[in-house]
């Protein structure tokens, strides 16, 4: 089976243990679709804000000395974001409706985020030479039709953490 596949496997899962999710998307740090299951929601836009969102949680913690960013939670009058990390090269962005338990949210989001970042590890540790997968043959990410490219995905540099005496650093 095909990651995209297997992440979006995960995302249905979830939803399925957390009925109070509205919607859960996974995505690249540099803002591409990875696999989504949003009815209503534009994904290319929410990932594309994720990945600004997570440029600037990455620079939060870094600024305060908080140690590696693991998970931004935005609340509405509707409802909640959670970003949560998933390995180094992607994100997990789950909505969720007001009534929803937040620790469990984060429970669940933390899961589902760990589980992502092995299945997109598995998929990279592939050698080139391997023999296909039982259901199908090892393909490079995509997004819209668009290859990302080969794994691992860099943060972009208008989002890496800024060094300088401004900063402290």
């Amino acid at each position: 089976m095909a990651v995209e596949a297997e992440v979006l496997n995960e995302l249905h899962r979830l939803r399925t243990r957390m009925p109070q999710l509205t919607g859960a998307l996974a995505a690249s740090v540099d803002g591409f679709v990875l696999a989504q299951d949003m009815p209503g929601v534009q994904p290319e836009g929410l990932a594309a804000l994720t990945a600004a969102a997570l440029g600037v949680g990455y620079r939060m913690v870094d600024l305060t000395a908080r140690g590696e960013f693991c998970e931004l939670l935005v609340r509405g009058a509707g409802g909640y974001v959670a970003t949560y990390a998933a390995g180094p090269n992607a994100v997990l962005t789950l909505l969720a409706d007001d009534r929803v338990n937040v620790g469990r949210l984060h429970l669940e989001g933390r899961r589902s985020g760990a589980h992502i970042a092995e299945l997109l590890a598995a998929h990279r540790s592939l050698p080139e030479d391997a023999p296909p997968r039982p259901t199908s043959t090892p393909t490079p990410l995509t997004a819209q039709g668009r290859s990302l490219g080969a794994l691992p995905v860099r943060i972009p540099r208008q989002f890496r953490p800024q060094r300088g005496p401004e900063l402290g650093g």
